[in-house]
This record gives structure tokens, sequence and C-alpha cells, in this order.
């Protein structure tokens, strides 16, 4: 076998070459992280020996994305280090603190020889895609969030008494009433008809002429603030919010094209529908590579910890928390939503809970049943069937 170590980095990799019997076919090389360096690294592989190469390298996020699909064009199989499994084996070889991009890749090297470790998977097209979509989306979100957060903080400088006479600032009535008078001295000065109109059309009927009336008088008993800086970053924070909305919606109009072609069996379970379908579904990719839920657990990060030595054995372990975050938040969150729709996993939440167990626990325990029912539905294709 001839086994390929590859370090990556962004703009270049360390790569070093060896086979079976620990001769050194091409020592540390530096190639670029260009077609001409692909190629160069391909030239240094023995064209004898094609069928018998094997590559390795340490996952390391978007930096090796094209790396890893020119190996795969050559279809050469591919193992992906976890770099919590190249940091362990590099403390095992050696009690000296030493760590360089040469040292790594020689390191990857000889994990491959050493080692039966299991090829990466390559994913669908369609899967990724929809990973590529997936946490594009949850990108967007968590700046949409920010956003939503500034706003908050510019309410409580100019209308901090608006917060307690709506349901949530972050509304569409809100928004509305904001984006139309920009201030709360404009409110304060509106005609009560139009203001009524404004919200009781963006509320849809929820907000009438008494509701209008409170927050006319409690702008103009307000204590708040205005001043024009602060209201054109109050309009600029509304235009930013309105824009990712309307982008996320995008996103999820193709995420579920993409989700409807799979066909997944996997939004048969009540509380899983497209978009935590999508992100399980993209993250897990293929799950013929799980051989055993708890695999298919540890790669969420959802397992508990353990600590044992000698007669001592430690209780009350927190759970690892690696592996996928996002997998991890998607399957928590459909556990949440499928014990308050399946009676199997209601009963076993609140059994949970009544061992004294915090919601979060109890939670966690639902969502680690979860991942038992995923792994049996997707391993067979079949349809989620609730038990009497």
């Amino acid at each position: 076998m001839i086994y390929v170590g590859i370090d990556v980095a962004k703009k270049k990799h360390d790569c070093y070459i060896v086979n079976s019997d620990g001769e050194v076919i091409k020592d540390v090389f530096t190639i670029s992280n260009s077609r001409e360096g692909f190629d160069k690294l391909f030239d240094a592989i023995p064209k004898d020996s094609l069928d018998k190469v094997k590559v390795g390298l340490e996952a390391t996020g978007h930096y090796s994305t094209n790396i890893v699909n020119f190996i795969n064009d050559k279809q050469f199989p591919l193992v992906i280090f976890n770099p919590l499994q190249t940091n362990l084996f590099r403390k095992a070889q050696t009690l000296r603190k030493s760590k360089t991009d040469k040292i790594d890749a020689r390191l990857i090297a000889l994990m491959l020889h050493m080692s039966d470790f299991k090829p990466y998977s390559t994913s669908s097209y369609q899967l990724s895609e929809l990973k590529s979509l997936t946490r594009h989306k949850s990108r967007l979100k968590e700046n949409m969030a920010r956003y939503k957060i500034h706003l908050i903080r510019i309410m409580d400088i100019m209308f901090p008494e608006l917060e307690s006479h709506v349901y949530s600032l972050n509304q569409a009535s809100t928004y509305m009433l904001l984006k139309t008078f920009g201030s709360k001295d404009a409110i304060a000065s509106a005609h009560i008809t139009k203001l009524t109109n404004i919200l009781k059309k963006a509320s849809n009927g929820k907000y009438s002429r008494e509701k209008a009336l409170i927050i006319k008088n409690a702008a103009q008993n307000s204590i708040g603030y205005d001043s024009k800086a602060l209201s054109f970053e109050l309009s600029q924070i509304l235009n930013f919010i309105t824009i990712y909305t309307n982008e996320i919606k995008s996103i999820e109009k193709e995420i579920k094209i993409i989700v409807d072609e799979l066909d997944s069996p996997l939004l048969s379970i009540p509380g899983i529908s497209y978009g935590l379908g999508s992100v399980i579904l993209s993250e897990i990719n293929d799950i013929h590579q799980f051989s055993t839920p708890s695999k298919l657990l540890a790669f969420a990060g959802l397992e508990p910890s353990t600590f044992e030595s000698g007669q001592f054995v430690a209780t009350n372990m927190k759970m690892v928390k690696r592996g996928s975050s996002y997998l991890r938040w998607a399957l928590l969150e459909a556990a949440r939503l499928v014990a308050m729709r399946d009676k199997t996993f209601h009963d076993y939440y609140h059994k949970k809970k009544a061992e004294g167990k915090h919601h979060y626990v109890a939670n966690s325990h639902v969502a680690k049943k979860l991942v038992r029912v995923i792994h049996h539905l997707l391993t067979n294709n079949l349809t989620f069937k609730p038990q009497n």
C-alpha cells in the first residue's frame, strides 16, 4: 500500500508519501493550493501503484474542500481524521511538545499505516448542497439575531415603555410601527386613525384602536430619548432584519426542494419537518458510515463522558459535546418537539423528569432515544410508526 499524509492549510499543503514497508517514497514536500499543486502531488505518487493508494488528512473546515474533491476525482480511498485523533496520536509518539506542518504530514501517513480507519464517505450531490444551504441559513440566522438584539438596545433608549405594551419588539406589527414612524415623538404625534390602521393590518386584526391609544399615550409620556442618529440606526437595523428574513425564506424554499427530492423517512417522525430534517440529514450524510446508534450519538457529541480509575467510577458526567454542533442542536430541538407530539417520547420525557432530572437532562435522554429511532429508520428506509 502507498500512504499519503497531507497537512492542510489555506494556501499550501504539506505532503508525505510512504509505503507499507516503511520506505519513504517522497519525503515531506509542499504543494500550493492550486491546480498546479494538486498535479504535483499526483505526479509524486508511483503510477504503477495507483490502485494501492490511501490518502489521509486532518479535518480543517473549508480549507480542505478543494483537495478532498481532487482526491475523490482520482478515486483514491480517503480518511479524514478528527484533530483530536491526530493530537492524541502525536502525544503518544513522543513526550516532546512539538508540532509543525511537516511533522503532521508524517504523522497522518503513520496513522494510515498503523490503523484501519474507515474511508471517508463522499456526499451525494443533494446532501452536499443541503449541507451548504443549511449551514448558510444558520449563519444568516445568527446575524439576524444580532440585529434583533441591537433593536432591543435602541428601543431601551428611544422608547423603553413600548416593550411592555406589545407581545414582542421583534414581531411584524412592531416592525411596521417603527418603520412607519421611526421615533417616539412621531408615534406620540401620529393621527390615531393612521396608527390604528397600521397596527391592525400588520397584526392581522389582533391590535385594535384601544391598543393604538395605549401605545400613543405611552409615547407621549415616555422617558425615552430621540435623536436623528438613533432614528437612522433604527431604520438601518429594521432594513437589515427585513433583508435577512427574506433571504432566509429564499434558502428555505431551496432546502424544501432538495428534501422533497431525497424523500427521506426522517420526515415521518412527528415534530421533524424541513427545517430540522434538512440539518439532520445533511450532517449525518451517509447513515451507513455509522454501524451502530452509539456511533451516531458520538458523532453528534451527545454521549456522556466517562471517567474510571481503579475502584472509582465518576457519576453525573457531562455530555462530551464533540462532533457536529449543528447536528447536536438539531437533535436536541427535535427531541423537544417529538416529545410534545408522540406519546412514547412524551412518556419517556416525563419518566426522566419524575426521576428528578432537569428539563435539559431529560431532553438529552429523549434525544438519545430519538437517535436510535433515526438510525433504525434511515438504515432500513422505514417510515416512523407510533407505538400504541
